[in-house]
């Protein structure tokens, strides 16, 4: 093959064959997309959870993962949020004419890695190669779907009053690396990406308790944006506890810097999770059990005051609200 991905790999003809046999499916190969049929069987049961997302990031790579590892994992813990387990995957990829050979093969194979860790199979696929200049460098969609395992599924609309609200861990990790290695800062200590995915770690969850609430990863719009998304459809409250927030002191120090709240930045490899009060010592005893959760801990409580809104209580006792995200704090975070 080329060096460099040509337009004639999007054609259709010997190098798109080539491609995909020689590359994808060389790291994303099994059984069912080796056939390369036009669509795939699958062997399903019960309730199914199904997500789909683009994944448009830049830089491609960071520190912590890439592209390719990205979209799995956030893929994989979309469908995870709803108590499900993960099984199978499609990705399609729109590549920039131009981009080289070896970028492609290192995202592939990171994608290959993420999914054989997930334990998920990705089942059919789709390649196009666009001119220069029509996208940026390489763009992937994805669509997930999981056996929903629980009954009910946790959802947005289900936090009730008196809930716990646990974080698996520290916050705006994954946006400070993008935004670091985007415009080439030194944070003077090292930044990686939190990108993981988070369905076994999940899944243990749920089983053990299977009256967990809410459960919601943090991605853009930060913990902040997506707390006020559960109160809006819940109708509750929420009171944030400014001193159990759990953010890296590298974080802290490059927010302070930049002028950015570490509450609005995007997370990769974190989990909300609500649940009734009474349950919470035995959740973050899960949670703190598995590496992914090791820094998980209680950041709040749902209540019935000011249903719609997140308080933060400060360390001096008083509170802010905190509303969602507004405007684009940073674009292609995902």
């Amino acid at each position: 093959m080329s060096d460099k991905v040509l337009l004639d790999y999007g054609s259709g003809g010997r190098a798109s064959q080539r491609l995909i046999s020689e590359l994808f499916l060389k790291h994303l190969g099994n059984e069912e997309l080796n056939r390369l049929n036009d669509a795939a069987e699958l062997a399903v049961s019960g309730r199914i959870a199904m997500s789909t997302d683009s994944f448009t990031v830049d830089p491609i790579f960071f520190p912590g993962g890439n592209i390719g590892s990205l979209a799995v994992h956030g893929t994989v813990n979309d469908v995870a949020m709803m108590g499900a387990v993960p099984r199978f995957m499609t990705c399609a990829y729109i590549i920039e004419e131009g981009l080289p050979m070896d970028h492609l093969e290192i995202i592939v194979a990171s994608m290959g890695e993420a999914v054989r860790e997930a334990g998920v199979v990705i089942v059919s696929g789709d390649t196009k190669v666009v001119p220069r200049g029509a996208v940026d460098k390489i763009f992937i969609n994805t669509t997930g779907i999981g056996e929903i395992i629980v009954d009910p599924a946790p959802s947005g609309d289900r936090a009730r009053p008196g809930d716990a609200v646990l974080i698996s861990g520290t916050i705006g990790d994954h946006g400070l690396t993008i935004l670091g290695t985007r415009e080439g800062l030194d944070f003077q200590a090292r930044v990686e990406s939190d990108s993981a995915s988070l369905n076994h770690l999940l899944i243990r969850l749920v089983r053990e308790l299977p009256e967990v609430h809410v459960l919601r990863d943090p991605t853009r719009g930060g913990l902040a944006t997506t707390l006020n998304e559960i109160t809006h459809s819940s109708r509750v409250g929420c009171h944030l506890d400014e001193g159990s927030l759990p953010v890296r002191p590298e974080v802290a120090g490059g927010c302070s810097i930049l002028g950015l709240d570490p509450l609005y930045l995007a997370n990769e490899g974190k989990f909300l999770c609500v649940l009734p009060g009474e349950d919470a010592e035995k959740a973050l005893e899960i949670m703190r059990a598995d590496p992914l959760g090791r820094d998980a801990c209680r950041i709040g409580t749902m209540t019935d005051e000011n249903p719609g809104k997140v308080a933060l209580i400060t360390r001096l006792g008083g509170k802010r609200l905190l509303g969602m995200l507004e405007g684009e704090q940073l674009p292609r975070i995902c």
